[in-house]
């Protein structure tokens, strides 16, 4: 770091100017000195620790040897240095392999396992100091009067050689967040800026408390989660470990390197391991070992003992219950309070002092209650849940309830509290409910004493304050409507004269002038004799059930009517069209040709459509041959094609081309007409040169069949009836040779759904081809062979030349 220079005066007192900031001859400034002796200095600090660290070590072996050989001081001192001249190895190794060898602890084997093989970033394949250093990390640890000197200890004699530039120590709080306990590597700013994380906030160390297991980020760049140190290694890998002991997890020691971290052996997570309880030991942690037996009771149990029996809920006290190894195998049940029930039926004091797996062996099981309780234990997170099954054995058969659970660590101890639900009141809690949402007051009268009784939705229901008296059911005529009140004898007299349950519907007239329709059943309660001694039944409110009645009763009636106007339009534009256009008309006979029409109606009648077809010799002995289509059905449709129809058949008189009758008959749909459109092809044949001239409005070309085969006019131009007011139709003209035959007809023979109008075009025109003896038998065969699935009017002329 370059620090900048002020300006100074010249030696001999003459003023000078500002020197530059950085000369090869220039000295150190007083500041740049200062930053030197104090980086000398920290390093004179940690090579002291290190050797503090080592010489503890060392001393630690004596003692073992002291008693192990039961010498003096200097007599051990003497061995160690014999030992190491023997074996060849330094003081501290040899002092590490002593402490492996007495302790045959996690370090130890952690070592040994180092011995063989480490797979660090930065390592060489053989680090036989590995023991060295986690004995002299231990030992740090040990004699550390904080987390920080711990954390400093740990990357300096452990975590360095790894690799590894920084290490964070986290200490997880009740509340859920995280505390920096300790940091080294880290700048100050940094650390500072980290020394408190609220709860809920996703950081590496919140992963491995959530896991409860070692975590590694290979590298999570800027958008893994946050932590410690990311500025200054953004992508560098982490590792973190939950520190604890005794299945409690009291923090997280974070690891951090500069480079992105390769897969790790195992070695190494069993090494942060270690590393990881080591730093447990700076933390509130209890009992290191063991169980501290059922009667021994430790002051902030008791505390909870007393907090316990406060609750109106049962509360059971749990403390845990460590292996030889120190890992949590079970809990005790130090206290159960006075208000506990056990779901077996077991009495309290066979309950209390017991294990937890001994007292609940189903806990263990699919319920997840003792996983819930150690996860509780080892993270300080409460847990609450409702209705959740709780297994018990009686007599060897699993017998489950239901209870509301409330589990809290509160110092060393597990709080659990559950509420066994009573299904006396949760059915009647249930009934409750179904009574409010049915709208039903129950009642029951005892006709001896005259005592009556209410729930409170029947006061409802009747409109009355709860302090009022109950109707007597004797009386009820007089709440109801008068139309009601021979109803209500009969069903009085069938529940109170011939003790018989009965039920009547009648309106009850409150006192706040609002009519309810009510519905009351009751059945009569006989005494040992056999006399009626209480009536009892219930009240449903069924006003809204007959309104909509009335509503659905005035629907059916008008869905009726509008079926028999829908009926008799659809009847009348059958009958219209049917007298217009008979199914099968008999043939016309025109000089120099033969026509036959057949028409196929809608197969729903509903559908009544409006094609139309036409047929007439005109004055001036051309013969007008016109189809056409009114979009739509029913009557509408029925009247505009009679409308259209006799327009052409008038117009056509005035000797007009087709091109100019479809153009005035175009006039006529637009104005005359209620918003119809249609399509339409108007020809004109003359018997004398045997010429047709023919124009088309939006509907498909007729197909003439010469020689066997069939051809389809060319779609000239044509816009569809009605749609403008003012349209230009073109005309065309081709001459027809004896025995030819054209064909003329609607959509309805050939249109469907799944497929384009010229494939269906094309599949006439393939249909039609081949000779034919008769016109009518051509025509029948088309019909019967069409395709069409639009269940539409079918219309086709058949004009045969001869």
């Amino acid at each position: 770091m370059t620090v900048p220079e002020t300006p100074r005066q010249a030696p001999d007192g003459a003023s000078g100017a500002a020197e530059p900031p950085a000369l090869p001859q220039q000295g150190p400034s007083a500041l740049g000195r200062l930053v030197a002796t104090v980086g000398r200095l920290r390093e004179e600090v940690r090579a002291a620790q290190a050797a503090a660290d080592g010489r503890a070590l060392i001393e630690l072996a004596k003692g073992i040897l002291i008693g192990r050989l039961h010498c003096t001081p200097a007599a051990a001192a003497r061995q160690l240095d014999e030992l190491c001249r023997q074996s060849g190895l330094s003081a501290l190794e040899l002092a590490a392999d002593i402490v492996n060898q007495a302790a045959r602890d996690h370090v130890g084997d952690v070592a040994a396992a180092f011995v063989e093989r480490i797979g660090a970033p930065g390592s060489a394949p053989e680090d036989p100091g590995a023991e060295v250093r986690l004995r002299m990390a231990e030992s740090g640890a040990l004699a550390a009067g904080d987390t920080q000197a711990v954390a400093e200890s740990l990357l300096t004699n452990a975590l360095a050689p790894l690799g590894a530039v920084a290490v964070a120590v986290w200490t997880a709080v009740p509340d859920g967040s995280l505390t920096l306990a300790g940091h080294a590597g880290f700048p100050v700013e940094e650390a500072v800026r980290w020394r408190h994380v609220p709860p809920g906030v996703s950081t590496v160390a919140r992963l491995a408390l959530r896991e409860r297991g070692p975590v590694s980020l290979p590298g999570p760049g800027r958008d893994g989660p946050p932590s410690v140190g990311r500025l200054q290694w953004p992508d560098g890998g982490r590792m973190a470990v939950p520190a604890g002991t005794g299945g409690r997890i009291h923090g997280v020691l974070e690891v951090c390197w500069p480079q992105p971290l390769p897969p790790q052996p195992p070695q190494v997570e069993r090494q942060l391991e270690s590393l990881a309880e080591l730093c447990a030991h700076t933390m509130e942690m209890w009992p290191p070992h063991g169980d501290a037996g059922p009667d021994v009771v430790l002051p902030d149990v008791a505390e909870l003992i007393d907090l316990a029996e406060g609750l109106h809920d049962p509360a059971m006290v749990l403390t845990p219950v460590l292996d030889h190894s120190g890992r949590l195998d079970d809990f005790r049940i130090r206290h159960v309070s006075s208000k506990f029930v056990d779901p077996a039926g077991r009495p309290r004091g066979d309950v209390n002092g017991a294990l937890l797996l001994e007292a609940y062996p189903m806990a263990a099981g699919d319920s997840g209650l003792f996983d819930t309780v150690e996860r509780v234990h080892a993270t300080g997170e409460p847990f609450r849940a409702q209705r959740m099954n709780l297994t018990a054995l009686v007599d060897q058969v699993p017998l489950t309830t239901v209870a509301d659970i409330s589990i809290s660590r509160h110092g060393v101890a597990v709080l659990l509290i559950w509420r066994i639900e009573d299904e006396t009141a949760r059915l009647a809690s249930l009934l409750q409910h179904a009574q409010r949402l049915g709208r039903i007051g129950g009642f029951e009268e005892n006709l001896t004493s005259g005592a009556i009784t209410w729930n409170a939705q029947l006061y409802a229901l009747h409109g009355l304050p709860p302090t009022a008296d109950p109707v007597p059911l004797r009386e009820l005529p007089v709440y109801a409507h008068p139309d009601d009140s021979e109803t209500l004898g009969r069903f009085l007299r069938t529940v109170l004269r011939y003790r018989r349950p009965s039920s009547v519907d009648f309106r009850l007239q409150r006192s706040d002038g609002i009519t309810r329709h009510i519905r009351v059943i009751a059945e009569p309660v006989l005494d040992a004799d056999q006399r009626l001694h209480a009536v009892r039944g219930a009240y449903q409110d069924i006003s809204s059930q007959h309104w909509t009645e009335v509503a659905l009763a005035a629907t059916r009636d008008q869905l009726a009517h509008t079926e028999a106007e829908s009926a008799e339009h659809s009847r009348l534009a059958l009958q219209l069209q049917h007298a217009i256009m008979p199914a099968t008309p008999p043939a016309i006979e025109a000089p120099g040709l033969r026509v036959a029409v057949r028409y196929r109606p809608a197969e729903t009648e509903s559908l009544v459509g409006g094609d139309w077809y036409d047929t007439v010799v005109l004055p001036s002995g051309l013969v007008l041959l016109s189809v056409g289509d009114i979009a739509g059905h029913g009557i509408e449709a029925a009247t505009g094609m009679v409308v259209l129809r006799n327009a052409l058949r008038g117009l056509a008189v005035t000797g007009a081309g087709p091109a100019q009758l479809l153009s005035w008959l175009n006039i006529v749909t637009h104005h005359l007409t209620n918003q119809v459109t249609a399509t339409a092809v108007c020809g004109l044949f003359d018997p004398r040169t045997r010429v047709l001239r023919w124009a088309r409005a939006g509907h498909l070309p007729p197909v003439l069949l010469r020689g066997g085969e069939a051809h389809a006019f060319p779609l000239i131009g044509g816009l569809l009836l009605g749609a403008l007011p003012d349209a230009v139709y073109a005309e065309r003209e081709v001459r027809l040779e004896a025995r030819d035959t054209l064909l003329m007809f609607t959509d309805g023979l050939v249109e469907r759904r799944d497929s384009s109008v010229s494939d269906s075009l094309g599949r006439l025109m393939r249909t039609a081809s081949g000779r034919s003896p008769d016109l009518d038998a051509l025509l029948d065969r088309l019909l019967k062979d069409s395709r069409s699935d639009t269940d539409d009017d079918t219309c086709l002329i058949g004009i045969h030349v001869t």
